[in-house]
């Protein structure tokens, strides 16, 4: 059976897991659900995903939703084939990643998503966006790539010399506001702007950034 991501192909989690799939190598279909027609709020999606949310991944029945816990399943499970090292497995260097994925979660996702949800979904819905909650989102993004600027300037990646999961979970909502929305947050960061470039023009990024 091939793996089902069930979610809307442009939604930012589902490529997020799209991407991984494209780093292991691993075959999947998108299994198509209307999120604009409120289908993820359905009692038969809230049956596998109870909060109403996409994505949730069926592998041969076995179900999972978040997209962060799948990308870490998928790659223990597939360790073998694909980008090595998403994950690592030698104790320091896994409590490293783990670190970085807790600045991602921590300190970069809640201000990144914000925007998006200003700028983006309430433009969708037809409303405008709040700029002064905008701003304030943005104030403090900026306050924390500052931290980036430093981390950035000592090693490759945020977990050290290698990509991880750590870096690559950053990317749908860093799109977001970097190209679409267009906030010039790599000006005068220029290490940021360095890890941007690379993980940005990964071919699994650039396979799924418009659709999974």
């Amino acid at each position: 059976m091939v793996l089902e991501i069930h979610g809307h192909a442009v939604a930012l989690l589902v490529r997020l897991v799209a991407e991984v799939c494209k780093e292991k190598e691993i075959p999947y279909e998108v299994v198509s659900v209307a999120v604009y027609k409120g289908e993820h709020k359905s009692p038969a999606f809230k049956e596998f995903q109870p909060f109403g949310q996409v994505p949730y991944i069926n592998d041969d029945g076995f179900i999972l939703y978040e997209s962060r816990a799948i990308c870490r399943y998928l790659v223990k499970k597939y360790e073998g084939q694909g980008t090595p090292g998403l994950v690592p497995t030698d104790p320091k260097s896994e409590a490293l990643f783990e670190q970085a994925a807790s600045v991602e979660y921590s300190n970069f996702y809640p201000f990144a998503l914000g925007i998006a949800a200003e700028k983006i979904i309430k433009k969708h819905r037809g409303l405008e966006a709040g700029e002064a909650r905008v701003k304030e989102l943005l104030t403090n993004l900026n306050a924390k790539l500052d931290a980036y600027e430093v981390i950035l300037g000592k090693q490759a990646y945020l977990a050290g010399e290698s990509v991880t999961l750590a870096d690559l979970f950053h990317l749908p909502y860093a799109a977001i506001v970097i190209e679409e929305v267009g906030f010039d947050v790599l000006a005068n960061r220029p290490n940021v702007a360095r890890w941007w470039q690379a993980i940005s023009s990964r071919p699994a990024w650039q396979a799924v950034k418009a659709s999974a």
